[in-house]
């Protein structure tokens, strides 16, 4: 299926911000997305120092957040709004307003607690835990099961899929495979504008589902790319699903 100028099924090495832009309107069932986090992080020190695995300079191009102004854009896409969007808690204050203020959206906080979070307490709470918001028009039906529809996950960090498709921030695949299930249905169109390794993409073939995922990272557009076709970063093909 081609929407505007990209096909379905499909990721695009783009810039989201200006790519949304040539979707036509009302044409996306569902949208979830990953985009950069409002963070503060030192620099050499913590978590993130220099000697740590993960340093400042790999994650300094997630600490600014995203350009608000594509929201108007995801609403303009959307059939009706539908949306998963993961942030940090300094982003609650905008996307309340815009979506439940000034949208009257209905809204769920869905989180992931990690089991085996980075140890870094100095003067903050552990950060443990991380925050998915859940936006619909009121006329949206919400589907799953018992098991698909709970808001609380309890599991570790996904080294292993770090490892895998050489990405510092992935997602679990199992709680992306519920949102999809859950707020779509079998042959719709599902939108990540800020794709990452694209677990959104292979949540949405897991289930039958269509795609178009957006990554503006060359390295991580790659990344996703070969995942999406089941080459792992190492080179090497997969037979599991991913």
């Amino acid at each position: 299926m081609k929407l505007g100028t990209f096909e379905t099924n499909k990721i695009y090495n783009v810039d989201c911000y200006e790519a949304i832009k040539k979707l036509p309107d009302n044409s996306i069932d569902l949208i979830i997305t990953d985009p950069p986090y409002l963070l503060e992080v030192a620099h050499g020190s913590g978590a993130f120092g220099v000697e740590k695995k993960l340093s400042y300079k790999q994650i300094q191009n997630m600490l600014g957040g995203f350009d608000y102004s594509i929201l108007d854009e995801f609403c303009r896409v959307l059939k009706k709004i539908n949306l998963y969007i993961w942030c940090s808690k300094r982003q609650f204050p905008y996307l309340l307003n815009y979506f439940v203020t000034q949208r009257k959206c209905v809204w769920q906080i869905i989180t992931w607690h990690k089991t085996n979070a980075i140890p870094a307490a100095n003067n903050i709470y552990m950060p443990d835990t991380e925050y998915c918001l859940f936006f619909r028009e009121r006329r949206v039906a919400l589907g799953g099961t018992v098991q698909t529809k709970k808001t609380y996950y309890v599991q570790p960090c996904n080294t292993i899929d770090k490892d895998r498709f050489g990405h510092p921030t992935i997602k679990p695949l199992n709680i992306i495979e519920n949102l999809v299930f859950n707020s779509s249905k079998v042959g719709d169109v599902i939108l990540d504008t800020f794709a990452g390794s694209g677990t959104t993409g292979v949540a949405a073939k897991n289930h039958d589902r269509q795609y178009i995922l957006f990554e503006k990272d060359e390295t991580r557009y790659l990344q996703a790319q070969n995942r999406l076709n089941n080459i792992q970063v190492d080179g090497q093909m997969t037979i599991f699903t991913m």
